[in-house]
């Protein structure tokens, strides 16, 4: 009996509890100029279940910390909702650079966030990579 009541528990496990942690801190890739960002990633203020983004930092192509980064703060990443070990979706995340929202999904492999955002079956995507 115990194994049945085992496999019951497992089975009914919501999906958020088995993915990977993707908190912490992520860099983007470099963008149009070649500067980059910091993103620190975890769960949402309003459903801890779900995934949030925010910038943090902002880095010009040298390396260099841009000062007084007008974005810092902001939201890039909001509502990603666990599907499977690795893979997010059902979220949004904002493109500072042309100033859009899209749908959005990410996938975790390694120490690489894969992270795409669509809008009418358009997509643009980047691979941003753990900092901590």
């Amino acid at each position: 009996m115990k194994p049945i009541f085992l496999t019951l528990v497992i089975g009914l496990t919501p999906v958020a509890a088995l993915a990977q942690d993707v908190s912490g801190i992520w860099k983007t890739q470099p963008g149009d100029t070649g500067g980059y960002a910091h993103v620190q990633m975890g769960p949402c203020a309003k459903n801890a279940a779900q995934v949030c983004g925010t910038l943090i930092k902002a880095y010009d192509k040298s390396g260099a910390e841009v000062a007084g980064y007008e974005h810092a703060g902001k939201a890039i990443v909001w509502n990603m909702t666990a599907n499977g070990a690795s893979n997010w979706n059902k979220g949004k995340i904002w493109a500072p650079d042309r100033d859009k929202t899209y749908n959005s999904k990410m996938a975790l492999k390694g120490n690489a966030l894969e992270v795409q955002g669509c809008v009418f079956g358009i997509c643009r995507g980047q691979t941003w990579t753990r900092v901590k």
